[in-house]
C-alpha cells in the first residue's frame, strides 16, 4: 500500500488492500467499549492532559478488541474535524524499521500539479491522540496550502500495529518520523529532498529526536512541544524529586514482576473522565478536548502501560537537539501555557536557524483545533521558505 495513487478510488483501494491485510495491519483497535472501560476506572484521575502534573493514575488493563471500527470497513469519514473540499484524503499503511505496520491518512491538494513533484509534511499526534484529531487537522490545512501531508498513529497506538497496544515506547515513536519520510519519499508526487516535519505536543519532542538523526528531514517545527522524557523524569513543572522518581522506578519494577507473572498490566491515564470546579485549569482543557464531543475519540484513551514509564524517563529529546543546524527549527509555543517552558528551552539549546514564535492569549489545548489561534500561516511561509 506504498504508493497509493491519491486520485484512486477509496473502495478499490481497500479491495486492492485486502481484508485479511488490511485486518491485521489494525490489529489492537480500540473501540467505544474501551474507551467506557477505561473512563470508568478513571474518575479518581487528576493527572491532567500529558501525565503527571497531580500524580500518576494506575488503570487495570483494558479489554482490547480485535474488531475494527466502521471506518475502516468504509473508510468514511471519522475525523473530529470537518473534511476540506479541496483535498483528496487516503488512508494507507506502511511498516517502521522495527516491523510494526503504521496506518496513516494521505492528505493531497485536489488542485496540484501532477506534472511535477512537490514538499510534503509528516505530522505527529498529541501523546495519546489519535490521527483524527489534532495531527489530522493540521495536515489537512497544511495540504490546503500545498503541502502533501501525512498524519501516522503512533506504534502500538490508535490503528497502527505493535502489540500490546497502549505502549509508549521512545524508539519505536522517533522511528515512526523516518518510516513516514521513508513512505514519502517513494511517493510519486514528493521531491524526497524537500520533507518537513511537524510535532505537535508530545509528538514536538519524539520529531526532535528524530530530526537529529535523519538529515532527511529539512525543516522542523514543534507546535505546543511537550518534552515527554522531561515529564516522565520530573513532572511537570520539573516539581518530581529525585527520591520520588527512585521511588517510581522501584513501583515500575514490581509491576514489572506482576505482569511477568501473568498479572494484570497497569495503565497510566493522560486525562480524567470526570473534573471538579478545583481541578487545575490545564486538567480542565485537556477534559474539554479528549471527553466531550469537541474532539473525542474512541481510538483515543489517552492511556498509556505504567511499565513504559521507565523508557520515557531515560529519553532526552532536547540534550542535542543543536546537532539539528543548520537545518531550520520553528518552536511555536502558547503565551498562557504549562508547557511553555518546554519551548523555551529547546529553542535556547537549538543552533541556528531558528525562531521561538509565541501565540498572544493562547493556552496549550487552545492550539490542538482553535483555528482561529493555530498559526497557519505562520507555519505555512516557515515551510515554504525552507523546502523551496
Amino acid at each position: 500500500m506504498n504508493n497509493q495513487d491519491p486520485n484512486s478510488d477509496d473502495e478499490s483501494s481497500l479491495s486492492r488492500l485486502g481484508r485479511r491485510e488490511f485486518l491485521t495491519a489494525s490489529a489492537g483497535l480500540v473501540v467505544a467499549p474501551l474507551l467506557a472501560g477505561v473512563a470508568a476506572q478513571a474518575q479518581a484521575g487528576e493527572t491532567g492532559g500529558r501525565g503527571t502534573a497531580t500524580g500518576s493514575r494506575t488503570l487495570r488493563a483494558p479489554s482490547v478488541t480485535n474488531a475494527p471500527a466502521f471506518a475502516q470497513y468504509t473508510l468514511a469519514w471519522d475525523k473530529t474535524f470537518p473534511q476540506s473540499a479541496l483535498v483528496i484524503q487516503k488512508k494507507v499503511s506502511f511498516y517502521n524499521r522495527l516491523g510494526i505496520n503504521l496506518v496513516a491518512d494521505l492528505y493531497v491538494p485536489k488542485n496540484l500539479d501532477r506534472s511535477r513533484r512537490h514538499p510534503a509534511l509528516v505530522v505527529g499526534t498529541p501523546f495519546g491522540a489519535v490521527k483524527e484529531q489534532a495531527s489530522g487537522l493540521y495536515a489537512q490545512t497544511m495540504a490546503e496550502r500545498g503541502f502533501i501531508t501525512i498524519a501516522h498513529d503512533a506504534s502500538y497506538n490508535g490503528e497502527s500495529g505493535g502489540q500490546p497496544h497502549f505502549i509508549a515506547s521512545p524508539e519505536a515513536f522517533v522511528e515512526d518520523f523516518s518510516a513516514a519520510v521513508d513512505f514519502l519519499g517513494v511517493h510519486s508526487l514528493v521531491d524526497r529532498n524537500r520533507i518537513g516535519v511537524i510535532g505537535v505536543c508530545g509528538s514536538g519532542s519524539f520529531v526532535l529526536s528524530a530530526a537529529q538523526i535523519d538529515p532527511r528531514m529539512k525543516a522542523i517545527a514543534t507546535v505546543i512541544m511537550w518534552d515527554m522524557g522531561r515529564d516522565r523524569r520530573q513532572h511537570l513543572g520539573d516539581t518530581m524529586s529525585e527520591a520520588d522518581r527512585r521511588k517510581e522506578l522501584v513501583a515500575i519494577g514490581q509491576q514489572r514482576w506482576i505482569e511477568a507473572e501473568g498479572g494484570e498490566k497497569k495503565y497510566v491515564i493522560g486525562t480524567p473522565q470526570t473534573i471538579t470546579a478545583d481541578s487545575p485549569d490545564f486538567v480542565k482543557e485537556f477534559y474539554d478536548y479528549y471527553r466531550t464531543p469537541r474532539a473525542r475519540h474512541p481510538r483515543s484513551t489517552t492511556a498509556m502501560s505504567l511499565t513504559s514509564n521507565g523508557a520515557l524517563m531515560q529519553f532526552y529529546p532536547v540534550e542535542r537537539v543543536d546537532t539539528i543546524s543548520p537545518r531550520p527549527i520553528l518552536l511555536i509555543a502558547d503565551e498562557v501555557a504549562v508547557s511553555r517552558y518546554f519551548s523555551e528551552d529547546a529553542f535556547a539549546r537549538a543552533g541556528e536557524p531558528k525562531e521561538l514564535y509565541i501565540v498572544p492569549g493562547a493556552t496549550h489545548v487552545d492550539l490542538y483545533d482553535r483555528v482561529n489561534l493555530i498559526p497557519f500561516d505562520k507555519l505555512t511561509s516557515f515551510f515554504t521558505q525552507h523546502l523551496a
